[in-house]
């Protein structure tokens, strides 16, 4: 029987090359395209934006050169450093959150430190190395790989959830309409129910690939034949075995609302640093806060998400310069974002060798 069902699923397949011959020239073409082309996305992203942050500058540099700083500027300058690393710290207490909410007992002081010291290796090529740094750490410390990966999947999901709801609030270009049906997506978007399944999908692909099952092919393909001959009853006891399975071992047990609020603590703190920046350059008033905040915060999440940036870099400026070229000067927001970008980098070094220090202290006691 079994043996019948593979060569009906041949069959098949011949008669549907045979119906479309070109089909598999042209899925072969796709493929070759993109696996060459691939490796160059990032290049291209990151060439587009600098090239369009190198636009503005060319366009604007008489303003920039023109900047001058005040004596109260530095001071500024200081506290925007000191609040930036600030949100990093809170950012690895959030993950020690995010790790408690998997059932894991760990310290909020070695996952600080985990996250300092890994944070800065975002800034190499792929835009993953730090991901992949903490689970590395989270497998030392007794935390299975499982759960060290849901983690880190986990943290940049809230962390842009986090920085789109704030965005919303903030910028004030949204009508109302807008910022209601954002809100309520993202807030759906992060429930256990919206999440499990696309974790559990993931882990499948995972395993089929491990296994050697998304090559499509022998007992896969008989397995979907058969289950397509089974009797409706039949189905529904399957159906129901395999949900009451998935209930057992959902990954995400409940709402993630504390790790969602530390994240948008965490990017109040982020976002402050940058309003600290722009005032050091220019005056900024009260009724301006909110737009500026709410532009870091879009800049901040596409510089999060977008594939092939390191650290954001490039594509975090260019945002911010379109978001907040009609509210401020251009000169303003390209050294803006050129002094935010040089705190953030310095904010990052400065985190990982705190740890560092602590760590050849926690030695030589």
């Amino acid at each position: 029987m079994r043996l019948w069902l593979k060569n009906q699923s041949q069959i098949q397949n011949r008669y549907r090359k045979m119906g479309n011959p070109n089909l598999p020239r042209i899925q072969n073409l796709i493929k070759l395209a993109k696996s060459r082309l691939q490796p160059y996305l990032r290049y291209c992203i990151l060439g587009g934006t600098f090239l369009f942050i190198a636009q503005a500058l060319v366009t604007h540099w008489r303003e920039v050169a023109n900047i001058r700083m005040a004596a109260e500027s530095f001071p500024l300058l200081a506290i925007a450093q000191g609040v930036t690393l600030l949100s990093l710290i809170f950012a690895g207490w959030v993950w020690m959150l995010i790790l408690r909410e998997f059932r894991q007992r760990v310290n909020a002081a070695w996952a600080i430190q985990v996250f300092l010291k890994t944070n800065i290796a975002k800034y190499l090529p792929g835009n993953i190395w730090h991901f992949w740094g903490r689970i590395l750490d989270a497998k030392k410390a007794g935390i299975s790989p499982k759960v060290a990966t849901l983690s880190v999947l986990l943290e940049p999901l809230l962390m842009a959830s986090a920085g789109l709801l704030i965005g919303l609030i903030s910028f004030g270009k949204i009508n109302l309409l807008l910022r209601i049906f954002g809100f309520t997506a993202i807030l759906m978007m992060i429930r256990p129910q919206t999440l499990n399944p696309i974790v559990l999908f993931v882990e499948k692909l995972k395993l089929e690939k491990k296994d050697g099952k998304n090559l499509n092919t022998g007992d896969t393909a008989i397995d979907r034949f058969q289950f397509s001959t089974e009797s409706t009853s039949n189905l529904t006891k399957i159906t129901s075995t395999v949900k009451s399975k998935r209930k057992i071992n959902l990954p995400i047990k409940r709402y993630p609302l504390v790790p969602l609020i530390g994240q948008m603590c965490f990017i109040g703190l982020r976002g402050s640093g940058f309003v600290l920046t722009v005032m050091a350059l220019t005056t900024v008033n009260f009724s301006q806060i909110p737009n500026l905040f709410g532009a870091f915060c879009f800049a901040f999440v596409v510089g999060l998400v977008v594939p092939g940036a390191p650290g954001g870099m490039g594509v975090f400026e260019a945002t911010a310069i379109a978001l907040l070229d009609d509210r401020f000067s251009t000169g303003i927001i390209l050294s803006a974002v050129a002094l935010y970008r040089i705190i953030s980098i310095l904010a990052d070094v400065s985190g990982a060798f705190l740890v560092k220090l602590d760590r050849k202290r926690d030695r030589l006691m």
